[in-house]
């Protein structure tokens, strides 16, 4: 008995394994109600990705309580399915499992009024015979209805007849982390619309595409999305010229050029090539990607090379933009 109460307060510093629950509450912000009937699923990543563990329903108060194991290694996630869509919560280790409020929505084909274009970003790398076109779309889904289509798509993405059809798309949903996401052809000439659910939040489309390319030959493009700001960026070493285009000045940390443009079709002359070894993210930049969760490495578009300098320049641009804002506000 005297050796057992000398191991209680050593047991008591010790990892606590036993058996503990993911719990929580599923609410519906579409109807403002509880989900009730929703099927919740835990997983835990393991070698080959994500796993489930165990499910539960929920209650009539949206309530759910999933049995885990409190000593797992590694990060879990919940998932729900509602209209076809899913909605995930990821929980690294260390943050609770505990009184989680899961948000989850409808789901419409119709896009929402509420859904718009913030920010849309079109970035030329010229290179020996020919060039990467790389965009990024920035979705803000202000409402609270989930945009999904299936069949025909969401996002509309202009591809020109000399990308031969090769187009690479990766979507980061609001509660998510970068994924390939599909595309398909549309009735629209040189027109794709992505596959790829708009949920309430901000949504990000990251795609790229090749055309042939002759220094200083015009290059001419359509937009097809209503955008709330289009801008043309030209990295450190190209030179840009065109019509109808406001030049915002050099992005501080990548010195890419940018230009604002307030028209839906385009032609620019490059001049100018990117340097193989400066177009490539820094090595030590990787604490982003860590920070973002767990990375799925089975397939790695052409687009995940090029994310520090897409970041890059999204984070210029808004510096930018607040600059321009602050200015017209002096000299109101």
């Amino acid at each position: 008995m005297r050796r057992v109460a000398l191991l209680l307060p050593i047991l008591a510093c010790l990892p606590w394994t036993a058996s503990a629950e993911v719990s929580g509450a599923v609410v519906n912000r579409t109807t403002g109600q509880p989900q009730v009937g929703a099927t919740v699923t835990l997983y835990k990543f393991g070698q080959g990705g994500m796993e489930p563990v165990a499910s539960a329903m929920t209650d009539a108060a949206g309530a759910f309580s999933i049995p885990q194991d409190a000593g797992g290694q590694g990060p879990s996630m919940v998932r729900v399915e509602i209209d076809n869509v899913t909605y995930n919560h990821m929980m690294p280790p260390g943050t609770p499992t505990t009184g989680i409020t899961f948000d989850v929505y409808n789901a419409s084909k119709r896009q929402p009024a509420e859904v718009k274009v913030s920010k849309h970003m079109i970035l030329f790398q010229p290179g020996t015979g020919q060039m990467t076109v790389s965009e990024t779309y920035l979705v803000e889904n202000t409402g609270k209805t989930t945009w999904s289509d299936p069949a025909a798509g969401t996002l509309p993405l202009y591809l020109p007849a000399s990308a031969a059809g090769k187009l690479e798309i990766t979507a980061t949903a609001p509660d998510g982390m970068p994924v390939p996401a599909p595309s398909a052809k549309t009735a629209r000439t040189d027109t794709y619309a992505a596959r790829f659910e708009i949920k309430p939040g901000e949504t990000r489309f990251d795609l790229s595409y090749s055309v042939p390319y002759t220094e200083g030959e015009a290059y001419s493009g359509r937009v097809v999305t209503k955008d709330v700001n289009t801008y043309l960026v030209a990295p450190k070493g190209v030179t840009l010229e065109a019509k109808g285009v406001q030049d915002l000045g050099a992005e501080p940390r990548t010195q890419a050029h940018i230009y604002g443009l307030n028209a839906t079709v385009y032609s620019v002359k490059l001049n100018g090539a990117v340097d193989a070894a400066a177009a490539a993210p820094p090595a030590a930049d990787s604490s982003a990607a860590q920070e973002s969760g767990p990375q799925i490495e089975t397939i790695k578009p052409r687009i995940y090379s090029q994310w520090g300098w897409i970041l890059g320049f999204a984070l210029g641009i808004l510096t930018l933009g607040f600059a321009l804002l602050y200015r017209a506000q002096g000299n109101a």
